[in-house]
C-alpha cells in the first residue's frame, strides 16, 4: 500500500464511531524501518485558520483494521 492510498481512507474511532478525518502524515522509525504513528488533522471548526487544532497522533498498535475505504482505530 502506498502513502497516497493510506491518505484516501477515512479514520474511524471504534469506541464512539466518530470519523476523525484522513491520514495527513506518518511518523516513521528509521532504525526499525516501520511506521510508529499516523497523524490525522485536528477537528475543523469555523474560522479554523485563526485557531488550528493540533494533529491527532494515533499509535500503530491502536490501528485495529485497514480496509478498502476506512481505517478502524481504538483511541480514547
Amino acid at each position: 500500500m502506498t502513502f497516497s492510498e493510506l491518505q484516501s481512507k477515512d479514520v474511524i474511532n471504534i469506541r464512539d464511531c466518530r470519523k476523525l478525518g484522513r491520514v495527513c502524515n506518518l511518523e516513521f522509525d528509521e532504525c526499525k524501518g516501520c511506521i510508529c504513528k499516523i497523524m490525522v488533522p485536528g477537528s475543523c471548526k469555523f474560522l479554523s485558520f485563526l485557531r488550528s487544532e493540533p494533529e491527532i497522533s494515533i499509535c500503530w498498535k491502536d490501528i485495529r483494521q485497514i480496509g478498502p475505504d476506512i481505517i478502524l482505530v481504538d483511541v480514547d
